[in-house]
């Protein structure tokens, strides 16, 4: 790795939601710190932003962990280090894509429907 343009992993502290680096999808090895005060600050912060790829929750509670990960503005969230899921759907809300791939709902990217009208409802 002595030749081309990589980053070393880095971390952030402190970070604020006006942050640049909080505010967009940074696509490397960097891990940005927002403090908060409670679930629903965290919650808020967390959905405070125009995309919304994936999210991830960790809790020892697992109810909580769930409870949180329902309330994210999120295509796909990850609870305690689960790994992906190749049958699910893949995709983000928001500026993070639309449609969805993997799973059924992305073969259904696939396919074209078509409604025809005109005819009589089927006799039994």
């Amino acid at each position: 790795l002595n030749r081309g343009w990589y980053v070393r992993p880095t971390v952030f502290a402190d970070v604020r939601n006006d942050m640049t680096i909080a505010r967009e999808e940074i696509f490397g090895p960097v891990l940005s710190i927002l403090p908060y005060e409670d679930e629903e600050e965290a919650i808020r912060i967390a959905n405070d932003t125009p995309y919304g790829l994936s999210g991830y929750v960790s809790s020892t509670n697992l109810e909580r962990a769930r409870r949180v990960a329902s309330r994210l503005e999120t295509g796909m969230v990850h609870i305690n280090n689960a790994s992906l899921d190749a049958l699910a759907p893949f995709g983000g809300y928001k500026q993070s894509g639309n449609g969805r791939e993997w799973g059924s709902l992305g073969i259904e990217e696939f396919l074209e429907t078509k409604s025809i009208y005109g005819y009589d409802a089927a006799a039994d």
